[in-house]
């Protein structure tokens, strides 16, 4: 199989890093610079007509984007370490926690930074400075409830590391990057701490 992914990018990561936790091997990566606009080419609008990282190729040749449902391929092609849900109420569960953190929090900070940040205005345009800012203030509502979640539990989702664990700390090292966020400097310890202890795995260091 051959994951197409690009250096830096949150999504690209989070699949990299449910990989790793994973250890599962033997998957090639293909680089693409989005930074040289390679996502527009036609021969990467042949893999995703969306013009977005990432695509996972399959061994048939087909080809499946969309980070979840690689993921979801991923987890059906080999099932432990288990990171969404052992069981149908499980897994509804971490859906549910993991849908809050792609939608609540990853997405805002997304739409703050494509908005915001001057070195993504070739990326994003027109960039809308009012939304941007207004994302931002958003997410931080999110990180509040958040930080709230984790100071009655270890980790996201319940007692164990999954997929939203995932989704949240790659969402949080994005804002760390490119908006200067630092969940212990406003208040959610619990948030930073459990930032820090994710950052602390294998995986973590793997894009």
């Amino acid at each position: 199989m051959k994951l197409y992914t690009s250096a830096r990018a949150p999504n690209p990561r989070r699949v990299l890093m449910f990989i790793a936790e994973k250890n599962i091997a033997g998957i090639d990566l293909v680089q693409v610079d989005l930074g040289q606009g390679q996502h527009r080419s036609d021969a990467f609008l042949a893999l995703n007509p969306l013009g977005q990282v990432p695509v996972l190729e399959l061994d048939d040749g087909r080809l499946l984007s969309e980070t979840r449902a690689i993921c979801t391929y991923l987890e059906g092609l080999q099932p432990q370490p288990n990171l969404m849900g052992e069981g149908f109420e499980e897994r509804a569960f971490i859906e549910m926690m993991d849908r809050r953190c792609e939608l609540q929090l990853f997405l805002r900070i997304a739409n703050s930074v494509r908005h915001c940040h001057p070195g993504l205005a070739a990326l994003e345009q027109p960039q809308f400075g009012e939304f941007g800012v207004s994302q931002g203030q958003k997410m931080r509502e999110t990180a509040r409830w958040l930080d709230g979640v984790l100071a009655t539990q270890p980790f996201v989702a319940g007692e164990r590391l999954t997929i939203a664990d995932i989704t949240a700390f790659c969402a949080l090292e994005f804002a760390r990057g490119l908006m200067k966020f630092r969940p212990g400097d406003e208040g959610m310890g619990c948030l930073q701490s459990w930032r820090d202890m994710v950052a602390g795995r294998e995986s973590a260091k793997v894009f």
